[in-house]
């Protein structure tokens, strides 16, 4: 009765786990436990020790360090604003989410796929923070530095196409609205609880009124969902006086 429930629920059976991960991974993984908490979501399991915040936490500063470091050394005549926004461009959730995507990670993470509100989050690309925190507590830093130029960064950032892409929409919005002399802020319009968790909804406001909205789990995705919406509306008018 169990094993039809998991697979009703999860989308794989448990004996699958080992083969789709090793096929992720690329090696062998010293714990297997290790990696099914990286790959469990809180939807599954609440307690702190079984779901992969507390790995996705640790993962997101390894990726960080990582990435930083690959910056440092390609572009060794840029500033550290530079070098900063590039960081955010590579290591922000939208695009983390798709290249975990493209991984396969959906295939493999633990999560309620009855709930429907996790459609609207990053939640794979969380998990792909929490793997890789999982890949350096089982193979230490020198090894997940070679793992994730191999795997993520090499095959999924494409870091000249990143030089020219604009992702910060709050930063162009806040540009846009001050060269014109507009207040632009943000502001949470509706908190509510939903399967458990909390649901913002953040909107974007141009002189008082409201622009665009966005949701998400937290305010900060909910305000840059709320500021790419905006931008997206506005279209050639960022271009444009008001």
């Amino acid at each position: 009765m169990l094993l039809p429930f998991l697979k009703r629920l999860l989308g794989f059976s448990p004996s699958d786990f080992a083969a789709e991960l090793y096929s992720v991974l690329g090696y062998r993984p010293g714990s297997l436990a290790l990696y099914r908490t990286a790959l469990t979501h809180r939807s599954v399991s609440e307690s702190a020790d079984a779901n992969n915040e507390r790995l996705e936490y640790l993962g997101d500063a390894i990726l960080s360090a990582l990435v930083a470091d690959y910056l440092f050394k390609r572009y060794p005549y840029r500033g550290e604003g530079y070098l900063t926004e590039m960081r955010s461009k590579m290591v922000n959730r939208q695009q983390l989410n798709e290249i975990a995507l493209r991984m396969g990670l959906k295939k493999i993470t633990q999560y309620n796929r009855t709930d429907s509100s996790l459609r609207i989050s990053h939640i794979f690309g969380n998990t792909l923070e929490a793997l890789i925190g999982a890949v350096y507590l089982d193979t230490g830093y020198r090894y997940t530095e070679k793992w994730v130029m191999k795997k993520i960064i090499v095959p999924h950032m494409f870091v000249d196409d990143l030089e020219t892409l604009e992702i910060n929409h709050k930063n162009k919005l806040y540009g846009w609205a001050n060269r014109n002399g507009s207040v632009l802020e943000f502001e949470a319009i509706e908190e509510k609880i939903e399967n458990g968790r909390r649901l913002f909804t953040v909107a974007a406001l141009l002189n008082g009124e409201q622009l665009a909205t966005g949701k998400a789990f937290n305010k900060k995705d909910a305000s840059q969902l709320a500021a790419q919406a905006a931008v997206e509306k506005l279209g050639d008018k960022l271009n444009e006086p008001l």
